[in-house]
């Protein structure tokens, strides 16, 4: 049996209980709200500086500019991919018109 004072774990919705996971709550939400506010802040603050984030892109303007190229060749997607190193999928993502 648990002593009296002691969080058993149980939930009552009335008095001191109710209080206590208004508390929590209210805690919870004001936490969150500052950690949204401060990433918010470091992401404005990196873009400032010119950084941007996410991955790096495979497909430079010379790489597009040589898959154009081959697909203007009659190459298949799949060997456009294997001859400059990329996968698949970025081919048919930059060159619309291979899509099949």
């Amino acid at each position: 049996m648990a002593s009296e004072g002691t969080l058993t774990g149980t939930y009552s919705p009335t008095g001191e209980g109710k209080f206590f996971f208004i508390m929590m709550a209210a805690f919870a939400e004001l936490e969150r709200d500052m950690i949204r506010e401060r990433t918010m802040a470091g992401l404005a603050a990196a873009r400032a500086q010119g950084r941007t984030g996410g991955r790096p892109t495979v497909m430079n303007t010379d790489t597009l500019a040589a898959a154009q190229a081959r697909a203007g060749n009659g190459e298949s997607p799949t060997q456009i991919a294997k001859a400059l190193g990329v996968s698949r999928a970025s081919v048919y993502r930059h060159l619309p018109t291979s899509n099949p």
